[in-house]
């Protein structure tokens, strides 16, 4: 028997990710145009690193606050007071290190191991993979593509709910579809966790990436007291942070020194100088964030313009985050034309099979770059498609 033979099944179950694939297959392609990864060109603002690099220097360099430090909680009521509309509290929010901590955090917390948590899909990959690490079985409850984009059924969600289900997962604006839960879809969710005593768990990441104004309807809009809703979210997108891994959950003050326990045996608290760059983030990014907003929406409309041109591309425009979710006539296998398509074109796309049930024959390319790059990759892949 070999050492792999040992270790712990749940451990072996977890499948490799298909977008780390691609990227390892093609990172060093010359010339190459990478739209496989969720992150945008852009490099942190300066006022972001200057207050780390600040505090660094202050010798800030020792254990800290478990669920965060205070200026940066205090920062996080203020941000969601600004941008919610309604009144949030510092002792709300608890600093994890990356949002997929904090889902891991927030899993944990709320899921007994061997439960089911339902989430839709197609679906970032990791949400489902951390489920699984937690001990528990996700359950994918597929998003309808139409000519109008992508559609949840709410019949269709209730009916996947057992004895055994204790959460729903919903992340809208959604990656990879681009699925923005309307007002009235998060009020049915909302009901019929309430109906059937289940939790939400609520990544709202890119709400501020949403193209018809303002921010994505969001459950802070319809939550009361006594909901099971817990918030997690993330510094990567909002503010070029992808690198710091740092993110935050919003949940009710009364899980606080559980969910002090939790950060305590599994990291230790957030570095204390990535955090004071993380609270200039909140403080002064509010117009970065404007900017990178409006960046991604002349990028969508161009890349996804030049794609539909083609005539051979099923696509609708994504009404919110950053990415094209789109399938190419003639392609059922993306996994293997992702892998054709960055030696060929040094195009990088992430297969639609990465992202789970539903993901095939589609493909997921993050526009959130320079124009000129987001043209010359279009162009690259007309190219791609018209030879086919």
């Amino acid at each position: 028997m070999s050492l792999m033979d040992h270790l712990s099944p749940i451990a072996h179950s977890v499948p490799e990710s298909g977008i780390v694939e691609v990227v390892n297959h093609g990172r060093s392609r010359e010339g190459l145009i990478a739209l496989w990864v969720g992150e945008g060109d852009q490099p942190t603002p300066a006022f972001i690193s200057d207050a780390a690099s600040a505090s660094l220097t202050r010798g800030e360099t020792f254990y800290t606050w478990q669920r965060g430090i205070p200026n940066l909680r205090q920062e996080l009521a203020r941000y969601h007071t600004r941008h919610f509309g309604a009144s949030f509290d510092a002792n709300e929010f608890y600093v994890t290190v990356s949002g997929m901590q904090a889902i891991r955090i927030g899993l944990e917390a709320i899921v007994p191991a061997g439960s089911e948590v339902l989430y839709l899909s197609p679906a970032w990959p990791n949400f489902p993979a951390a489920v699984t690490i937690c001990g528990s079985q996700p359950v994918p409850v597929l998003l309808e593509f139409t000519e109008r984009g992508w559609n949840l059924d709410i019949g269709r969600l209730e009916a996947s709910i057992t004895p055994r289900t204790k959460a729903i997962f919903v992340n809208s604006p959604s990656n990879p579809t681009g699925w923005t839960a309307s007002a009235d879809d998060l009020k049915q969710i909302l009901d019929l966790a309430r109906r059937h005593g289940l939790w939400i768990m609520a990544d709202e990441i890119y709400s501020r990436f949403y193209y018809a104004g303002g921010r994505a309807p969001s459950f802070f809009d319809i939550r009361e007291e006594g909901d099971r809703i817990l918030f997690v979210n993330s510094f990567s997108k909002n503010w070029a942070m992808t690198g710091w891994r740092m993110g935050w959950i919003t949940a009710p003050p009364e899980m606080g020194q559980v969910l002090e326990n939790l950060i305590q045996y599994a990291t230790s608290g957030v570095p204390h100088f990535l955090q004071q760059g993380a609270a200039a983030a909140l403080e002064h990014g509010d117009g970065f964030v404007d900017e990178q907003v409006e960046r991604a929406r002349q990028a969508r409309d161009l890349f996804c313009d030049a794609l539909l041109t083609t005539n051979r591309v099923r696509l609708v425009k994504p009404d919110g985050a950053f990415y094209a979710f789109f399938a190419i006539d003639g392609i059922d296998d993306p996994r293997r034309a992702a892998l054709d398509i960055v030696d060929s074109t040094a195009v990088g796309l992430a297969p639609g099979t990465a992202f789970g049930a539903g993901g095939s024959p589609f493909f997921r390319a993050c526009f959130l770059r320079r124009l000129d790059q987001v043209t010359e990759a279009a162009d690259r892949l007309q190219a791609f498609i018209a030879d086919r």
